[in-house]
């Protein structure tokens, strides 16, 4: 009975946020659009020559979605602190990680997953080499619910500040650099036909360890910045 009604706190944060993110769409398309035009200033800026793109394509898509991903998780709990119902959730009979990580999903699948689906048009312009797109879906699909759940963690700690997205950038952006490396080593790899296994089954194992820990260390986070 208790893992239903756990379950069901679940599903019931889950559908909120996703409601709240599309009624106010911004939450969607202001993301996604920093993303794309991220990635359209660089050959604007380095210029078109096919072979410099492609050498510098997996980089180029890993640091803007890293970029977009952070612009949109400052609203992760700040809405819920301004209105009182992230003091609800803390005062929920339910685990308040539990409830944290539906909170974190809805993120991701507003956020993270509208880049998956678009970084493949992106990646022809950049004339990424066609045998790594399998490498970069693989990297985005396990690296970004990563990013998201590194960076609830941040933006725990600083919901209660006016002004933290300074520190939150400070914060959290140590902690990408792994996810960056490994993902970005992939896709090279699999653009040189060589086996990016080893990056991909790394990049699952900070997933998995993220999805462990960043539950508990969000809810220990909100309750003491909210104190």
């Amino acid at each position: 009975m208790r893992q239903v009604s756990y379950f069901h706190a679940f599903s019931i944060v889950l559908k909120r946020d996703l409601q709240i993110a599309f009624r106010h769409r911004g939450d969607i398309f202001n993301p996604l659009m920093f993303f794309v035009m991220v990635v359209t200033l660089f050959p604007l800026g380095i210029g078109p020559e096919p072979n410099t793109l492609t050498r510098i394509a997996p980089g180029i898509i890993w640091v803007a979605a890293l970029l977009s991903a952070m612009l949109s998780l400052e609203r992760l709990f700040k809405s819920d602190f301004a209105d009182g119902s992230l003091e609800q959730m803390m005062l929920s009979p339910q685990p308040l990680a539990l409830l944290a990580l539906a909170k974190v999903l809805a993120h991701w699948l507003v956020t993270g997953l509208p880049l998956i689906l678009i970084a493949p048009l992106l990646a022809v312009m950049l004339h990424l080499d066609s045998g790594a797109y399998g490498a970069l879906m693989a990297t985005l699909l396990v690296g970004t619910p990563t990013l998201s759940l590194i960076g609830a963690i941040g933006v725990a700690l600083t919901v209660g500040l006016p002004k933290g997205g300074v520190l939150l950038s400070l914060l959290i952006l140590p902690l990408y650099i792994p996810v960056l490396i490994f993902a970005t080593g992939a896709i090279d790899a699999a653009s040189m036909n060589l086996n990016f296994g080893g990056h991909l089954a790394i990049l699952a194992a900070i997933l998995i360890g993220a999805l462990v820990v960043a539950p508990v260390a969000i809810s220990a986070s909100l309750r003491v910045s909210t104190n």
